[in-house]
């Protein structure tokens, strides 16, 4: 039987998924590679994988793209690893260097500066080791576990979901199971079975899982600042963010995720 190619984030917030998917029936079909958010993004973009695990401001430069599952990545306020670190208040930032790992942070950094904070500062394409750039007045968008590490290195820390939620009174979602064509009903219903065994599983995994950093409490992250169902508001959150960043344009996006009843 041919494989079906997955990509998906390698973060510390995507382990309870990848750990349903791996403990499950269905990982003998899958060909999975992992990859920072913007990498993923690009193989589902240009047809290297047929479902992946992405950043939704893909979600407008691909054609017909499918939601497949009840699960993403999101949050209902802080999420702990998505921030703007900076030695100095933003508004007297002049320069944000944008994580390169990116793709959703950096359009909804661009959203709330320009709605929310009402500052524009030089956005700045950032690449290796820009970290060691957030000095005086230019900031830093760090995204996934080198945010943990870094948290505490920094007086100022603007977490963008919990912006986002002031701002819109909404949860985000910065990822989501997607496919680029129609999968069959029985592989969708299997596939989220597995995602709702890794996230049942999360008791268990703190235990297994290395702490990324001292004093790092794994179970509040999983359970407090990591939101795993695409419910009602992340659906709300999800299609106002693509109005944001793609403005005017129709969205074929569709959702095939087969009604679960999530944890």
């Amino acid at each position: 039987m041919k494989k079906i190619k997955v990509t998906a984030v390698s973060y510390l917030n995507t382990k309870p998924l990848l750990y349903g998917l791996f403990k499950s029936k269905l990982a003998p079909m899958l060909d999975l590679k992992l990859d920072i958010p913007s990498v993923c993004a690009a193989r589902l973009r240009d047809g290297d994988a047929q479902l992946g695990l992405v950043p939704v401001a893909i979600l407008p430069e691909l054609q017909k793209p499918r939601i497949i599952s009840d699960f993403c990545i999101g949050a209902n306020g802080a999420v702990q690893t998505v921030s703007i670190y900076s030695r100095v208040p933003l508004e007297q930032v002049e320069r944000i260097y944008l994580d390169y790992h990116s793709r959703t942070s950096v359009e909804l950094t661009r959203i709330l500066l320009r709605e929310y904070w009402q500052l524009s500062p030089e956005l700045v394409p950032a690449d290796t080791g820009y970290e060691t750039r957030i000095q005086g007045k230019d900031a830093g968008l760090i995204i996934g576990d080198r945010a943990i590490a870094m948290a505490g290195d920094y007086p100022y820390d603007y977490d963008l979901a919990e912006a986002w939620l002031d701002h819109t009174g909404l949860p985000f979602v910065f990822a989501a199971w997607v496919s680029t064509r129609p999968l069959d009903p029985e592989f969708l219903h299997e596939f989220n079975e597995a995602l709702k065994m890794g996230i049942a599983a999360i008791p268990e995994l703190i235990y297994l899982l290395p702490t990324p950093a001292s004093g790092f409490d794994l179970e509040k992250y999983y359970t407090r600042h990591i939101s795993y169902a695409l419910d009602e508001p992340k659906k709300q959150a999800l299609n106002l963010f693509l109005n944001k960043i793609a403005p005017g344009k129709k969205s074929p996006l569709s959702f095939d995720a087969p009604a679960l009843s999530l944890p």
